[in-house]
């Protein structure tokens, strides 16, 4: 299976193709970026397309990150990937910001993993991840401290944009994780690997924000209607 893989969540604009048969990734590009994921991500389809010596025809599947993250650049990859899928017909599959970060490290087994991504204000959207392929806890927001607490109570490692920032809320508690990995955005390999693992039948990909954005309707200042 081929899986053309897309991630525009955080602070990079990241495309791969991967191979599942061979294991391997064919090609995979990633840009570091806050914003203009819009302009950037089609430019960058096509040239790691082109990398990979493939065309969508080539393609299986597509998988994108739906978030926690930006509203704009979760709204970004994920319109790109339902329009790819829907023009070459073929299915596009959704995989948590949060399990793309913490997939590298499950594959050891020994310690829960927590992914961490900053939400701004003292806040950050988490996960635990526990050993032995046991389920995860559910995704939420939720402040620094509460993180912290629940990244204390065993050996952990931390992962993800807000990885540093959740150890230093450890350490004032006189606690240490197992390791800290911190990352501005998902490594795309695992994105792609991910999707090629994820059901056949799965849902279209659409966004998992976890909170109400920040910009608000202003009602307020609407005309009455005549």
């Amino acid at each position: 299976m081929r899986v053309l893989a897309i991630d525009t969540a955080l602070a990079a604009c990241s495309v791969a193709v991967f191979d599942s048969d061979a294991n391997r990734l064919l090609a995979n590009q990633s840009l570091p970026m806050t914003r203009g994921h819009a302009e950037a991500l089609m430019p960058l389809v096509e040239q790691v397309m082109a990398e990979a010596g493939t065309d969508f025809t080539g393609i299986d599947r597509i998988a994108v990150t739906t978030g926690p993250g930006s509203f704009t650049g979760l709204r970004v990859g994920i319109a790109a990937a339902r329009g790819i899928a829907l023009a070459a017909e073929k299915p596009a599959v959704g995989i948590t910001t949060l399990l793309a970060y913490a997939a590298p490290y499950q594959t050891e087994g020994r310690f829960p993993v927590v992914a961490a991504i900053d939400a701004r204000h003292d806040h950050v959207y988490f996960q635990v991840f526990a050993p032995g392929g046991h389920p995860p806890s559910e995704p939420r927001l939720a402040s620094l401290d509460e993180a912290a607490e629940a990244a204390v109570a065993t050996p952990t490692r931390l992962v993800g944009s807000a990885a540093q920032t959740v150890a230093a809320a450890l350490s004032e508690n006189g606690a240490a994780p197992v390791s800290v990995e911190p990352r501005l955005a998902p490594d795309i390999a695992w994105v792609a690997r991910l999707g090629a693992l994820s059901a056949k039948d799965a849902s279209p990909p659409v966004p998992q924000y976890l909170r109400a954005p920040d910009a608000q309707p202003q009602y307020a200042a609407h005309l009455p209607r005549r």
